[in-house]
C-alpha cells in the first residue's frame, strides 16, 4: 500500500501541466491547491524567462498581437514605460499564463486531497 506522500508525489507528477510541479514542491508539507500554489511560486516555478528579441516577438505576436495584456501586466507591476522591452513583455505575458494554466487545475487538486483524507 503506498503512503500518503507516495500518492501526493505521483498525483502531482501525473498533473496535465507544463510545470514539473515536483521540482517546487515537498510532498511532505502540502495539504491541499493553495499550499501547491504558494510552493511553485515561491520556488519560481511560475516565472518564464523568454530570452532573444526574434523568440519574445513571435510569442508575443501568437498570443498578444495588440501588447494589451502584456503592457496591462507591465503597468500592474510597476514598469516605467523605458524599462520595457519584448523580452520582459512576452516573460510576463509567458509567466502570467503560467499561472493561470495552474490555477484551472484548483478544482481537481482540492479533490485529490479531499478523496485522500478519506
Amino acid at each position: 500500500m503506498k503512503t500518503r506522500i507516495e500518492k501526493i508525489e505521483e498525483f502531482l507528477g501525473n498533473l496535465d501541466t507544463e510545470i514539473d510541479v515536483l521540482n517546487y514542491v515537498d510532498a511532505e508539507s502540502i495539504e491541499d491547491f493553495d499550499d501547491i500554489y504558494d510552493q511553485i511560486q515561491d520556488n519560481g516555478g511560475f516565472d518564464i524567462d523568454i530570452i532573444y528579441y526574434a523568440t519574445a516577438m513571435e510569442y508575443l505576436a501568437e498570443n498578444d498581437t495588440s501588447l494589451y495584456d502584456s503592457m496591462q501586466l507591465a503597468a500592474e507591476m510597476g514598469y516605467e514605460i523605458e524599462n520595457l522591452n519584448s523580452e520582459l513583455l512576452a516573460s510576463l505575458l509567458a509567466s502570467s499564463r503560467s499561472r493561470e494554466e495552474f490555477n484551472s487545475l484548483e478544482t481537481e487538486i482540492d479533490e485529490f486531497f479531499s478523496e485522500l483524507e478519506d
